[in-house]
């Protein structure tokens, strides 16, 4: 994570991704092309929805989560680079638990993401490689959580 091998990723470190803004055309066009529900589509039918209001999709917050955590990762590993070193480059992610959507993201909200390391681990079954685990937010403009998820992802131990 953020161009660091597992032995440099220390316990309990926040990552802030940054944040993303979301509009009723993001949100609209989002939902028509990944989740077309009337609440995530139309303002009219969205005041007979599940909030009362036009929302985003969970999976667009997830998506602008990924977003965030991507650049900010690429902008640790080119910075590391800058300095004449050679980062450790993420692995796949063996998956998620505990994806919860708190409250709806509406239009004009910015939600702001990070990542807190909870847990690290060496695996035997894949030397040379660890599970970085870690507790992912997403708060809006008023400090209110609205998303949250456990990830885990896998990462390079320093060569030896």
């Amino acid at each position: 994570m953020i161009g660091l091998y597992l032995e440099e990723i220390e316990l309990g470190r926040e990552v802030e991704l940054g944040s993303h803004h979301f509009t009723k055309e993001a949100i609209i066009a989002f939902a028509r092309q990944y989740d077309p529900q009337p609440f995530h589509l139309d303002e009219e039918a969205a005041k007979n929805g599940p909030f009362g209001v036009l929302s985003a999709s969970g999976w667009h917050t997830g998506a602008a989560w990924m977003k965030c955590f991507v650049a900010t990762n690429h902008a640790a590993e080119a910075k590391i680079r800058a300095e004449g070193r050679e980062p450790g480059v993420l692995g796949p992610s063996p998956g998620f638990t505990n994806l919860r959507w708190i409250r709806p993201v509406t239009p004009g909200d910015t939600i702001s993401y990070r990542a807190t390391i909870t847990d690290k681990r060496e695996l035997k079954s894949r030397p040379g490689w660890g599970l970085v685990f870690s507790q992912n937010e997403g708060f809006n403009q008023r400090g209110e959580l609205v998303f949250s998820f456990e990830g885990k992802v896998l990462t390079p131990a320093r060569p030896r």
